[in-house]
């Protein structure tokens, strides 16, 4: 079915300028952030055991934090898990088997014990995860994001161009680097479901980022005597509507998932939430701009062969 053109005449190319500058700007505030204090990373590629307990009434973390401090467990955190009541304790000293998982666990409950006398506290999960498999899952997760990016790389070069390529995988980078770097900034812990969360991104903003190319295309084809930020200005405005119609929508899911989700889901929902944003506004305002940018460049090209070619000629 032919897509219903949009009224709006929006001029997105000449903020383009605006445009990079903040995606630069966000861009290096996550690599800094990432350089200087890196991503918290939980249980799954860091190792380590966790143990979930459940206290009577909602606990001090101080005091839990001070009464392990004795135990020699190494780095600890210690975080609400839903409820005030539910507490989640990722230790970084490991058991290799089942009983010493057992032991470690017992030795944790011992020591909080005191610290809830009404009622004292109830185990109600442990989790161990070795080294080994901590570094195979951070492998395979950063794999799994570069595998992808390869893909849609040969994909968009394929059905289009090769600079489109380039502007979808630049897209791509930025709302990736963006994404995690939210999580490095607040420091909240970053999970395989947080990884998840990246790739669903990278596939929602793809699938935007070809709505606008394919459009591009068509109007390339239809108007051969219009420039290229011409096309590339028809091709956003055309498409907005069903932009921001699709966004919103999973921005309102989102949202109502984050408020009320649960602490289970929180982390996935602010991932997709931020990659949502990020994805929609580089669809626009950074994967285009950048097919025009190497427009020009390649457009210019023989222009300096010619001139070069002249200052060269006797």
């Amino acid at each position: 079915m032919e897509m219903i053109k949009s009224k709006t005449r929006f001029d997105f190319v000449r903020f383009r300028v605006v445009a990079f500058f903040l995606s630069g700007s966000l861009v290096l505030l996550s690599i800094i952030s990432l350089l200087v204090q890196g991503l918290n990373l939980g249980i799954d590629f860091s190792g380590g055991t966790l143990v979930q307990l459940r206290f009577a009434k909602p606990p001090h973390v101080d005091q839990i934090r001070l009464a392990l401090s004795h135990l020699e467990l190494g780095d600890i955190v210690i975080q609400e898990f839903g409820a005030p009541e539910e507490i989640l304790i990722r230790v970084e000293k490991q058991a290799t088997n089942t009983d010493e998982q057992n032991a470690l666990a017992a030795r944790v409950v011992e020591a909080i014990l005191p610290l809830s006398p009404e009622g004292g506290a109830e185990l109600r999960r442990v989790e161990f995860v070795g080294p080994q498999v901590g570094s195979e899952l951070t492998i395979n997760g950063l794999l799994a994001v570069f595998y992808s990016m390869i893909a849609i790389l040969i994909y968009v070069a394929w059905r289009f161009e090769w600079r489109f390529a380039y502007g979808a995988i630049l897209a791509l980078l930025h709302d990736t680097i963006i994404t995690v770097g939210l999580f490095s900034v607040t420091q909240k812990e970053f999970t395989l479901v947080v990884v998840a969360a990246v790739l669903t991104v990278i596939g929602y903003s793809i699938n935007d980022t070809i709505v606008v190319f394919d459009r591009i295309r068509e109007e390339r084809v239809r108007m051969k005597k219009q420039s290229m930020a011409e096309t590339i200005n028809q091709a956003i405005n055309d498409t907005l509507s069903r932009t921001v119609i699709t966004s919103l929508t999973v921005v309102l899911v989102l949202v109502a998932l984050l408020l009320f989700g649960g602490l289970v889901i929180h982390d996935f929902a602010l991932a997709l939430f931020c990659g949502v944003v990020v994805g929609t506004y580089s669809s626009i305002f950074v994967a285009s701009p950048i097919v025009l940018l190497l427009e020009r460049q390649q457009a210019t090209e023989p222009e300096k062969e010619l001139a070069q070619y002249a200052e060269n000629t006797p």
